[in-house]
């Protein structure tokens, strides 16, 4: 990886992020998932985050950023739904990569009191739920940052087929180290780093989310199929273009 201080600049203006995600891509597309972070890293000093569900493909980044730097902070959104096994994983998976700042951002009570008292928001207005549970947790959670890690990749599902490795969102630089990766090349790497899976992936559940809204996965389908299954709803809210009220985050 060559020094930040011998790349040529950037030309982009840095308060216009959508130019400056474009001209990132173009610049840097080449480079693999282990050198974009530490690229990323070093451009964004101080000022990124690595957003992990800690679910069934999210070891492999977390691996990847603890080999560039240990206390670069890990976002986690509790959303006080998640399966008991999220949470043990989250722990597992911290101690063994030596993570050093995992921030566990939970939802507001008093929203979830106004608006989800039963806790069965989710099964009349699954949207809100998320933007309630996820989406607004979130936003309070990258304030100060200006740029964050997510680990999709272009195999997940249709709406992800092409996700570029650098785009803009919300005012702030998004970066997909493993936007290009297979699930064979998941595997891989976790096999050859003795990554501990996701004790609910040998279950069947290729994708997961809260309990309610997660289903196990049958041969064939896409990995995502269990995530709202039955419903049109395809994203959390967490990677949805930016909505003129933010919901998008």
């Amino acid at each position: 990886m060559v020094p930040l201080d011998a790349l040529p600049p950037l030309t982009a203006d840095p308060a216009d992020p959508a130019a400056r995600a474009s001209e990132l891509d173009a610049r840097y597309a080449g480079l693999d998932a282990h050198d974009l972070i530490a690229l990323s890293v070093e451009l964004f000093h101080g000022r990124i985050a690595l957003v992990s569900s800690f679910g069934a493909e999210s070891a492999v980044l977390l691996h990847l950023l603890s080999e560039v730097d240990r206390s670069i902070p890990v976002v986690f959104l509790d959303t006080l739904r998640l399966f008991p096994e999220t949470l043990e994983y989250r722990t597992t998976l911290a101690t063994q990569l030596g993570l050093t700042d995992v921030r566990t951002v939970t939802p507001d009570p008093e929203r979830l009191l106004a608006d989800d008292p039963h806790r069965a928001l989710w099964m009349t207005n699954p949207d809100l739920c998320c933007h309630i549970r996820k989406t607004e947790p979130l936003a309070r959670a990258l304030q100060g940052f200006d740029a964050w890690f997510t680990g999709r990749k272009r195999f997940q599902s249709a709406s992800r087929a092409a996700i570029p490795l650098f785009e803009a969102d919300a005012g702030r630089i998004k970066v997909n180290p493993l936007a290009t990766w297979t699930a064979a090349d998941l595997k891989a790497h976790a096999e050859r780093h003795r990554l501990p899976p996701h004790p609910l992936v040998e279950k069947g559940y290729l994708s997961i989310g809260c309990v309610p809204c997660t289903s196990k996965v049958a041969p064939g389908e896409d990995p995502r199929a269990g995530r709202w299954r039955g419903q049109e709803k395809t994203e959390c809210g967490i990677h949805v273009a930016l909505e003129s009220d933010g919901s998008g985050i």
